[in-house]
């Protein structure tokens, strides 16, 4: 297989043993054995964990751009990415009942380590809050859009830490119909054209 390959295969795997494990509990060896690489091969593509987690923080803030750019792709209307983003809660929902969510729980370890990368593990959150203070200020909220932005991405964490500690979708559900329905309302009172 070649090189390019087995280190996009090794990051892969990384990526979904930190979400499920966490980084600090999550070994070479845990990475190897996922790969099926021995640990010679393995060193060969990463000398130190801390180039793993940076490969995962960069392959995430591909796929994250990736993302953003379909939403914006695939509707005209910013209430309707707006929703993407909301619902994209639901479409991950026993993952996230599960292990919390990608972004949160690997910014929140990071914090606590006070480790190196967590500033560029940060950017992921400020992908996302930018994006949508974007798709606020194309509803014509303006000034308003940034705080918003702030408001949705921390409510939609919040559900997401809440439903890992309680392990319950349901909760997650409901939440999601709470944002779609504060979002209703904020383009009611705000005179705000749906399209």
């Amino acid at each position: 297989m070649p090189h390019v390959d087995t280190k996009s295969r090794i990051i892969e795997a990384a990526d979904d043993l930190f979400y499920r494990q966490g980084y600090d509990h999550t070994s070479f060896a845990d990475i190897a054995a996922s790969v099926g690489l021995s640990r010679g091969n393995f060193y060969y593509h990463f000398k130190t964990k801390d180039e793993i987690l940076a490969g995962v923080i960069a392959h995430r803030l591909d796929k994250t751009r990736a993302l953003l750019a379909d939403w914006e792709r695939s509707a005209d209307a910013p209430v309707t990415r707006i929703l993407s983003f909301i619902d994209i809660l639901i479409m991950n929902r026993s993952r996230i009942a599960a292990y919390g969510c990608p972004v949160g729980t690997l910014c929140s370890e990071l914090a606590k380590l006070d480790h190196a990368l967590q500033a560029e593990a940060g950017k992921l959150f400020t992908l996302f809050r930018d994006w949508l203070a974007r798709q606020f200020a194309a509803l014509g909220l303006g000034d308003r859009s940034h705080t918003l932005a702030m408001q949705l991405l921390s409510r939609s964490q919040g559900a997401a830490t809440l439903a890992q500690a309680f392990h319950d979708e349901t909760f997650l559900r409901s939440e999601v119909a709470e944002m779609r329905r504060w979002l209703s309302e904020l383009i009611e009172k705000s005179e705000v054209p749906c399209s």
